[in-house]
Parts: structure tokens; C-alpha cells; sequence
């Protein structure tokens, strides 16, 4: 077994140097205002975080057992068990990894590197799609190379999270990135930071083709995701966006991974490896199951629309009708609640035609061939003639009203 024990007073310490790093920020900021487009306190505040998670190693236990449990099915990969009963929060006790570095295996086993390579990346991408947790510091200390030639990952006390809406933006954002829509980058892009009225978008966009020009200016082999993502986080400080946390610790896990790739191996092609990872994304986003299984959240959320808003709006204008008009028996009034009702059930069944079109055409554009193909045409069909028929509907009803 392998023993990590915390270093005494190691919080306070850490306490004292981020308060003293805060008021330098703080004071830089206020002799000079351009800085504060670079999120200095964000960058610091997420930094923080990310101490304070690494010096808890009930966070690292939990994160360890997490994505052990998530990547155990992948071939060719090992992460150490935590034995809980000896761990606490300044005490980690896990399985022993017999192994030797990434970095000193690959120089006696050269000819193994590309297969370590691939492995290495998938791990990152499948952690991060798949599993919205990944591991922040994979540097070549953390990365061994067992006896039996598997890869064992170590150290779990950097990591981040994605929720699903954010690994969707990302999912478009690298799509985006690899084939150098500057468009299509930025709205990814504002999609995975908050709101914020003061983004230049127009500047933005130009700044954006900016990166993604010097991205594809040169081989695509030679780009760097974790440069682009830091070039894409400078554009939009300098354009008012306020960047999240986990962006942040996404890129610093790209820029990591990237500089012991090619470490490891100078000339090998990540990005064929990154690409052929996000087209297998690609695919699966697409697949029969996960289309079925957002049409069923929309089958749900439209018929809880369909049930719940003719009733709500009577509600709504009864209440009004009754308190701010006193006592009133308004027929006038209930008659417009039931044209309001019919409006919204028009509303809510168009946009649901309208959503069955999008989605069916979102798969014909992405040119996948085969059931994909089919069930894009039956899609857009059935929307189109979805709205159609309501069309007709209600023009019929239109002519019949006196």
C-alpha cells in the first residue's frame, strides 16, 4: 500500500499566501484598471478552490473512487483503490502502484509511447464527455507505467467538473475549434461562460478568428487545444466575458496533457487522435439512444405544457378578473382566457414541429449516412406536415368563427 500524509500548519500557510496574493491583485487592479479584463480574481478565487480541494484528501478519496468506477472498463488503464478505513483528511492510504514514470518508461520504450499516447487521450476525453470529471494534473509524475504494460494515473487532488450543459457547449466549442468556425466558436463559447450584458460580441468574433487563424495557419498536427482554449479565455476577458472556474482548470488540463505528449513523443499526431475522439463524441450524440432519449424529455416537457398552461392562464385571468376588478362575473373575460388557452396549445404544438425539423435536419447536415439519414427525413417530414396541418386547423376554425 502508498501512504500521503499532509505536511503540518500546510493551511495556514496556503491562508496566508492567497491573502497576501489577493491584495497584490487587488492592488494592481486599482493602479491599473485594464486588468481587470483578465478576471485576476476569478483566476485566483478558482485557484484557491482548487488548493483547498487538493489539501482535503477526503476530496481526492472521493474523486479517486469516482473515476475509478467511471474508467474501470477501459482497456489498458489502472487507477489505485483507496483503502477508506485508513484515510481521513490529512491521511490517504491507497493501493501501491508498481510502476515506473511515463517520461523515464518512454525512454527505454520508445516504440510503446504511441499506444501510450492514444490511451492518454481517450482517458481525457471519455472523463470529461462522458463522466463530467476529470483529472486537472496529469503530468508525467502522476502517470506510471505498470509491469504489465497498463497505464496507472495517480494523484486526484486537481480535478474538475462539467454538468451536462456545459459538456454539450464544449462538445461544439472543440467541433468549432477544429474546423475553424470563428462563429460557431463564440456562440459555444458564450454558451459555457455566464451571462453578461457588457461582451462585445462583434469584437469577440474578431478576435476569435484571430486565434483560430493562427490555430490553422500551420499543420493542423502542430495545433494546441490548451493554447487556444488560453488564447479564447484572453479574447473574451478583453471582451467582457467572465470565464468560469472549471474553464479555466479545462485548460490548464489540455496544457498539461499536451506538453507530455509531446514529450514523450515529439512527432507523434495528437490531433488525430483528439479528432478521431470527438467524431466517436460526434456519433454518440447522434445515436438512436440519445435521440430517443431527448425526444422523451421534450414528449414530457410539451405535454406538461399541453396539460398545464389552459388551466394556469384561466387561473391567472380568473384571479385578476375576481381581485383587481372586485367580484365580477366577466364572461368577456373567461372567453379571453380561452382563446389565450387555444393560443398557447398552438404555440406549444408549433414548437414542437418546429423543434422535429431542426433535430431531423441537424442529422441530415451531419451526413452520417445510414438510419441517421432515414430518421432526419422522417423527421422533417413529420414536422412539416405537423405544421401544415395545424395550419389548416386553424383556418378552418378561423372561416367557421363569426
Amino acid at each position: 500500500m502508498a501512504v500521503k500524509v499532509q505536511r503540518p500548519d500546510l493551511h495556514r500557510i496556503i491562508g496566508k499566501d492567497f491573502a497576501a496574493l489577493s491584495y497584490l491583485v487587488a492592488l494592481g487592479e486599482g493602479l491599473f484598471p485594464r486588468l481587470r479584463a483578465f478576471d485576476l480574481p476569478v483566476i485566483v478565487r478558482e485557484f484557491a478552490n482548487s488548493l483547498e480541494r487538493e489539501t482535503d484528501f477526503r476530496h481526492e478519496a472521493h474523486s479517486m473512487v469516482l473515476i475509478r468506477a467511471a474508467l474501470a472498463d477501459v482497456p489498458d488503464f489502472w487507477i489505485p483503490d483507496v483503502i477508506a478505513e485508513a484515510s481521513t483528511g490529512k491521511v490517504l492510504t491507497m493501493e501501491y502502484s508498481a510502476g515506473e514514470r511515463v517520461d523515464l518508461y518512454g525512454k527505454n520504450h520508445p516504440e510503446a509511447m504511441p499506444k501510450a499516447i492514444n490511451t492518454l487521450v481517450k482517458l481525457m476525453l471519455h472523463s470529461i464527455f462522458e463522466e463530467g470529471l476529470f483529472h486537472a494534473d496529469s503530468h508525467p509524475g502522476n502517470v506510471f507505467v505498470l509491469p504489465d504494460g497498463r497505464l496507472s494515473l495517480l494523484d486526484f487532488g486537481m480535478t474538475g467538473e462539467l454538468d451536462e450543459a456545459m459538456r454539450e457547449s464544449l462538445t461544439r466549442l472543440l467541433e468549432a475549434v477544429v474546423n475553424g468556425d470563428a462563429r460557431a466558436t463564440t456562440e459555444a463559447y458564450l454558451e459555457m461562460a455566464p451571462a453578461n450584458e457588457q461582451v462585445n460580441r462583434a469584437a469577440l468574433v474578431v478576435d476569435v478568428k484571430a486565434v483560430l487563424y493562427e490555430i490553422h495557419r500551420h499543420s493542423l498536427a502542430d495545433a494546441s487545444i490548451g493554447n487556444a482554449f488560453e488564447a479564447l479565455l484572453r479574447a473574451g476577458s478583453e471582451n467582457g466575458v467572465h470565464n468560469p472556474g472549471e474553464f479555466f482548470l479545462l485548460t490548464r488540463a489540455f496544457i498539461i496533457l499536451e506538453s507530455m505528449i509531446r514529450q514523450l513523443s515529439p512527432g507523434h499526431d495528437y490531433m488525430k487522435s483528439f479528432q478521431e475522439e470527438i467524431a466517436r463524441r460526434k456519433a454518440q450524440h447522434f445515436s438512436l439512444g440519445r435521440i430517443q432519449d431527448k425526444t422523451t424529455r421534450l414528449a414530457r416537457e410539451m405535454e406538461r405544457l399541453f396539460s398545464d398552461a389552459p388551466s394556469d392562464t384561466r387561473r391567472i385571468l380568473r384571479r385578476f378578473a375576481e381581485g383587481n376588478l372586485g367580484r365580477v362575473q366577466s364572461p368577456g373575460m373567461e372567453a379571453l382566457g380561452d382563446r389565450v388557452s387555444n393560443n398557447l396549445e398552438r404555440l406549444a404544438s408549433s414548437v414542437a414541429f418546429g423543434s422535429l425539423v431542426v433535430g431531423g435536419s441537424l442529422l441530415l447536415f451531419a451526413q452520417m449516412g445510414g438510419w441517421h439519414h432515414r430518421l432526419g427525413e422522417a423527421m422533417v417530414i413529420s414536422g412539416i406536415l405537423g405544421m401544415v396541418i395545424r395550419s389548416l386547423g386553424a383556418w378552418l376554425r378561423n372561416r367557421r368563427r363569426p
